[in-house]
């Protein structure tokens, strides 16, 4: 029964982002025969904003019913306590796993919970950008190496890298109202995850997998991200 719920959810944000958003949606390097099968690992980079799951207006509904039905998403701890919000992002996947930012037991469950069916959607980078491009440390933002934890863990399967435009100019963390009729823009790369992960291993060896892994992804994060003109007119 969840699934059908956590399903129409989905679809319902998808409806909304499609009436409010205009969708700019590429594919980027070798794009296999039908991008969107066999992914069982979608990283999203440039984390700007609670308001992401409008992403799910540029997914087929295959799928978001794999998500609804296999789907693992960790989320912020303190995310998750909210009321509102907390509730929401409750109901985006099967199982929705609250984390802090700490490599302790919650992060020992994320791992757990990936079967042999599951798909994980990961923000590698662990916490939101703020306006000023920083974190709300005022330190720059980076890859945290937990998915390569997940790297290591899953088996044969697509990654699906996707790069975001930023939705500040949508909504800036803090900021309550979201505003209307904007442009999201995504960059989408999709990568044999076995591939991915000899390559890593071949440039940092097994004690070096996880920086080789963060080095790669901060480079494509910088490389492929689209820029918005709205929030970065240069």
């Amino acid at each position: 029964m969840r699934s059908y719920i956590v399903f129409l959810v989905l679809l319902a944000l998808k409806a909304l982002s499609r009436l409010f958003y205009r969708s700019d949606v590429k594919w980027i390097g070798d794009v296999p025969p039908d991008p969107w099968r066999r992914v069982r690992l979608a990283a999203i980079l440039n984390h700007t904003s609670l308001y992401e799951a409008l992403f799910a207006g540029g997914c087929p509904n295959h799928f978001l019913w794999r998500l609804a039905r296999h789907g693992v998403v960790p989320v912020a701890q303190k995310t998750a306590d909210r009321a509102v919000v907390g509730r929401f992002y409750g109901m985006v996947a099967a199982r929705v796993v609250p984390i802090t930012r700490e490599r302790d037991e919650t992060w020992s469950d994320v791992l757990r919970q990936i079967d042999p069916d599951a798909m994980v959607i990961i923000l590698p980078e662990g916490r939101m950008k703020r306006a000023n491009g920083l974190d709300s440390e005022g330190k720059p933002m980076t890859v945290r190496g937990g998915i390569a934890d997940i790297l290591e863990t899953m088996g044969e399967g697509r990654l699906l890298i996707a790069y975001s435009g930023g939705l500040h100019h949508v909504q800036v963390p803090g900021e309550r109202l979201p505003r209307l009729f904007k442009t999201i823009r995504l960059r989408l790369e999709a990568v044999d995850m076995a591939t991915y992960r000899a390559a890593r291993l071949k440039e940092g060896g097994a004690r070096g997998f996880r920086r080789a892994v963060v080095r790669d992804l901060e480079r494509r994060r910088d490389l492929y991200c689209p820029i918005d003109p709205e929030t970065d007119p240069a």
